[in-house]
């Protein structure tokens, strides 16, 4: 069986990867041509282009990169159409990933869409498209089966990857021994860095007692963190540690995306901050139909984690916050039993790669 997957973040990566290899368990003649990064190569899929290459973030961002984004649509096309894959698997990525869906269609190719695109957030209309171009949608989190329903078209929950992911980490030594951490997960774009990280460091200030630490994103030069983080003495980095640092961490600063969940998963308390290009910011706030952004508190439908938006998203608000995660024994109370709430309604899936591998394997098994 050859497939090409198309993942255009750091999750997808991780996610693709892990679906690599519960593919190749059920087939080990099966062979891999991929988008995506470090992980999904070094699962045994040929990377034909490094998601690095891909990530814009908001409007403004997309719009100044179109022709790079086109450019990069006419090479995948191309490159499926040499490679002639037994299916297409999509991961997530959508405004990238609809697109070759709708064209792949038209080709003949089988398509399978694992990690839906947030259409329940905003262009519900995107349906409509999904229901036409995609053969199989295996959705990761709980309330999306349900909202498909409502389209008439009937997608398979299978659980949500991170759960065993992090179920199956094993801590190593303490990199901070005898020191209080927390954690700094800035994001993985240099535009959203910028935004972010310099308010997040201000804040370590009024925490003498803490140590900061911050996640370098992997693939950006360290020169690029050099200047940000040099004026505060009790700030440190790691790169490719983030899960290491979370075990060790009594609280974290989070930008919006898969590590909310990641922080969640591992029992620590964080504050979620978010501050994009304002003018990205406005139209988004127009078009989004949801009450929260942090995956944490729309999974479980209440405001289980802090989130700081846009212009909320100062010193002093982190401040406040952060002392409220670190001294309030209520509030930790609170978040430990909401946690564990939101982990068992991930696990009821299962293994989310294994479950995802086995339903790719029978829809596309020739009896099918």
């Amino acid at each position: 069986m050859k497939y090409y997957i198309i993942a255009g973040e750091a999750s997808g990566d991780l996610h693709a990867s892990n679906l690599i290899k519960e593919l190749k368990q059920l087939d080990h003649t099966t062979v891999f041509r991929c988008w995506g990064g470090d992980k999904m190569e070094a699962a045994g899929a040929t990377l034909v282009k490094h998601y690095r290459d891909l990530a814009f973030m908001g409007f403004t961002e997309v719009i100044k990169n179109l022709k790079t984004i086109f450019r990069n649509l006419d090479l995948c096309k191309k490159d499926i159409l040499q490679y002639r894959p037994d299916a297409l698997i999509l991961v997530d990525y959508p405004g990238f990933n609809l697109r070759i869906a709708k064209w792949a269609k038209q080709q003949g190719f089988k398509i399978i869409y694992y990690i839906s695109p947030q259409v329940w957030a905003w262009k519900e209309s995107r349906v409509k498209a999904i229901k036409r171009d995609i053969d199989k949608m295996l959705v990761i989190l709980p309330f999306e089966k349900a909202f498909y329903k409502k389209w008439n078209y009937e997608v398979e929950y299978v659980g949500h990857p991170l759960v065993k992911v992090i179920e199956d980490f094993k801590p190593a030594a303490p990199f901070y021994s005898g020191k209080k951490i927390i954690a700094l997960l800035p994001g993985s774009r240099k535009q959203e860095i910028l935004k972010k990280l310099p308010i997040m460091l201000k804040a370590a200030q009024h925490f003498p007692d803490y140590h900061f630490v911050v996640a370098k994103a992997p693939g950006i030069e360290e020169n690029f963190y050099n200047g940000l983080l040099s004026p505060y003495s009790n700030v440190s980095s790691v790169v490719n540690e983030t899960y290491q640092l979370l075990s060790e961490a009594k609280a974290a600063l989070v930008t919006s995306g898969t590590a909310t969940l990641e922080t969640a998963l591992f029992g620590v308390p964080e504050v979620v901050c978010y501050k994009g290009n304002n003018f990205s910011y406005q139209i988004a706030k127009r078009l989004v139909k949801i009450k929260y952004i942090c995956l944490v508190n729309l999974i479980m439908d209440k405001e289980v984690v802090k989130e700081l938006i846009q212009d909320e998203l100062t010193t002093q608000n982190i401040t406040t916050a952060l002392n409220t995660l670190l001294l309030d024994t209520a509030k930790q109370q609170q978040l430990k039993d909401d946690y564990t709430a939101l982990k068992n309604l991930l696990s009821q899936g299962g293994n989310a790669s294994a479950n995802a591998a086995k339903s790719i394997f029978t829809f596309l098994s020739p009896v099918n």
